[in-house]
């Protein structure tokens, strides 16, 4: 999909990005939704319920890509820009979490990274933290989209949850089906079992236990900033073990990965799992 020129293209469109932000057209939203932020490859938007009684605020960041396009997971791989959400202090509302469904690898023989080429949901976690009444949330999103070149698309999504009004029935399943599409949590016949990280080598080994029937396991890895991580070396033992070798990479003058959280999503045969891991 990418060719052999778009690092250099996706230097210069982040470069002319406020060129690009001329592009975008706002389209009319309903109520508990921002309006649409377009660019040439797709539109973003933000759906949001009524808090809850914790003041926690169901959320998710909308992307609805252009037949032929992609966009990023939160570990793009060789190139790319993973979503990036933030919201305004004045608000009165902080980001908890983003959530992330499972991504697909793509590799055109020159480079390799990972994301999406359907619409996606990404599920927010915020939470009201002062204030009363209505909740007028406004959020800077930035992330990158790709065809032949790469784009990075920024905006600024706004929406008002008004005290005392009802959720919106299409926005809350909007919302509990970006949740739903999320990875499950480890379990009895889904899990990491053993992990490990050579220094010397600078490879991460890991053991899983695959539900039965398991079949073409995919592996995907993310780390903080300044640890990435290279193609796995997947093997499968048995009807329900894997083993996997995966490069790491370490930059910036910190080239431990001790203490540093590692999330890692497995998905096969219509099931997937996330778990974070960290090594002493």
């Amino acid at each position: 999909m990418i060719q052999r020129s778009t690092h250099q293209n996706m230097a210069q469109f982040i470069g002319a990005a406020s060129l690009i932000a001329a592009f975008f057209l706002t389209v009319a939203a309903q109520a508990a939704t921002s309006d649409w932020v377009t660019s040439p490859g797709g539109m973003i938007r933000l759906v949001a319920a009524q808090p809850r009684q914790d003041g926690t605020i169901p959320a998710t960041l909308e992307v609805k890509l252009n037949a032929g396009w992609k966009t990023y997971w939160r570990e793009p791989g060789a190139s790319g820009i993973p979503p990036q959400v933030t919201i305004d202090p004045a608000s009165g509302v902080v980001l908890e979490k983003v959530g992330f469904p499972v991504p697909k690898a793509f590799d055109d023989g020159v480079v390799r990274y990972v994301g999406y080429d359907k619409s996606v949901a990404f599920p927010l976690t915020l939470k009201r933290v002062q204030g009363t009444g209505d909740v007028n949330i406004r959020a800077s999103v930035f992330l990158g989209i790709c065809e032949d070149i790469c784009i990075p698309v920024q905006g600024e999504l706004t929406l008002a949850l008004k005290q005392g009004d009802f959720d919106n029935p299409l926005d809350s399943a909007r919302i509990d089906d970006a949740v739903a599409a999320l990875p499950e949590a480890p379990s009895k016949d889904f899990a990491v079992t053993a992990s490990r990280y050579d220094a010397e080598k600078t490879e991460l080994h890991l053991s899983v236990h695959l539900p039965d029937g398991a079949d073409h396991p995919e592996l995907f890895l993310a780390g903080p900033s300044g640890v990435s991580f290279g193609k796995p070396e997947i093997s499968t033992e048995g009807e329900t073990g894997l083993s996997a070798a995966v490069p790491v990479r370490l930059s910036g003058k910190d080239r431990e990965l001790k203490g540093k959280p590692i999330v890692v999503t497995i998905r096969t045969k219509g099931r997937s799992m996330e778990t974070t891991l960290a090594f002493d």
